[in-house]
C-alpha cells in the first residue's frame, strides 16, 4: 500500500496567525517544525497501518517549509515549486490513498486563517455550483487519479465544510476556531497522537472510501478579492467577466482547472 500525505500549516495545532505561516518571522521557524511533527505522526500512522511506501508533500506557501532532516526518514519528501499537481503532487505515482494534514477552512469561512489557495487574490472558487476550498479542489484532483481521501485534520470549521465531500474519511480536529486568528487547540503532543490514530483508522477503512470525482469538463467560477484582480486575470481571452469581481472559465478536467487557478495565483503577485 502506497500512501500520499499532503501537509499544510494553517490547521496545525497551535497555529493561529499569519506570522506563524510566513517565512521571515521568528514564530514561523517554530511552526514549520510543528508542521513537520504532525507530518511525522501521519507517516508513523501510515506505516502502522501497513503502508509499504509513504510520500509526504509539503503543501504550504513556497512548498519548502518542513526541514527535511526533521521528517521521518522512511518517507520520501515532495518539496519545491512550481509543480503541476501542487498540493497533491505524488498522486501520479500510483498511490492508494491520500491523507490531508494541517488543512484549513475555505476563503470567507469562519475557520482559523481561512483562505483558498491565495488569500490576496481569491475570495471563492466553485466547480459548477459547488464552492470548494483547498481540500475539495485537491481531493477532486486526486479523484481524477482514482485516489480517495481517507483522513484529514484541521479545525472544526474545516471539518464541517468537508465531511460531506469525504463521508468515509477519518477526520481529526486539532483545534476549535473562535475567530480568524483565535481558537482552542490541542497540545502538539495530543494532536500528533490523534493524527497517528486517525491515519490508522482511515487506512483501515480504505476499502469503503470512494474518490471524489467531478465528471467531465468543468465550469469554474472565481470570485476575486478586488476588481483590479479580475482585470488582471481577464487578460486571458478564455475568461468571461461576470461582474466587477467575478469571472468564469471552462476547463476540460479538474487538473486543468487547478493548474489555471495556480497560474492566476502566480500572476497576482504583480499587484502586491
Amino acid at each position: 500500500m502506497k500512501v500520499l500525505i499532503s501537509t499544510d500549516i494553517e490547521g496545525v495545532a497551535g497555529v493561529y496567525h499569519h506570522e506563524q505561516a510566513r517565512q521571515g518571522n521568528p514564530e514561523y521557524e517554530r511552526a514549520r517544525v510543528l508542521m513537520a511533527q504532525e507530518a511525522n505522526a501521519a507517516i508513523a500512522g501510515a506505516f502502522d497501518a501497513g503502508a509499504t511506501e509513504v510520500l509526504v508533500n509539503d503543501s504550504h506557501g513556497g512548498f519548502r517549509n518542513m526541514p527535511p532532516d526533521v521528517l521521518d526518514a522512511r518517507a520520501r519528501v515532495v518539496q519545491g515549486k512550481p509543480r503541476y499537481l501542487s498540493m497533491v503532487a505524488g498522486v501520479e505515482e500510483g498511490v492508494d490513498a491520500l491523507c490531508m494534514v494541517g488543512y484549513h477552512s475555505r476563503a470567507q469561512g469562519r475557520g482559523i486563517l481561512a483562505h483558498t489557495i491565495n488569500s490576496f487574490a481569491f475570495a471563492s472558487i466553485s466547480l459548477g455550483n459547488q464552492e470548494l476550498g483547498e481540500a475539495g479542489l485537491y481531493g477532486a484532483l486526486a479523484g481524477e487519479y482514482g485516489v480517495p481521501v481517507v483522513m484529514a485534520s484541521g479545525d472544526d470549521v474545516f471539518i464541517s465544510e468537508n465531511q460531506a465531500l469525504f463521508p468515509h474519511a477519518s477526520f481529526v480536529q486539532t483545534k476549535k476556531a473562535t475567530g480568524f486568528n483565535s481558537g482552542v487547540s490541542l497540545s502538539p503532543e495530543q494532536s500528533r497522537q490523534a493524527i497517528r490514530a486517525g491515519v490508522i483508522e482511515g487506512l483501515a477503512a480504505r476499502a469503503h472510501a470512494r474518490p471524489l470525482v467531478f465528471q467531465g469538463p468543468q465550469v469554474v467560477t472565481l470570485r476575486t478579492q478586488s476588481p483590479m484582480m479580475a482585470d488582471l486575470f481577464c487578460q486571458w481571452p478564455s475568461f468571461e467577466r461576470v461582474d466587477g469581481v467575478t469571472l468564469r472559465f471552462s476547463a476540460d478536467s479538474v487538473e486543468s482547472a487547478v493548474r489555471m487557478l495556480n497560474c492566476c495565483s502566480a500572476m497576482s503577485s504583480m499587484l502586491r
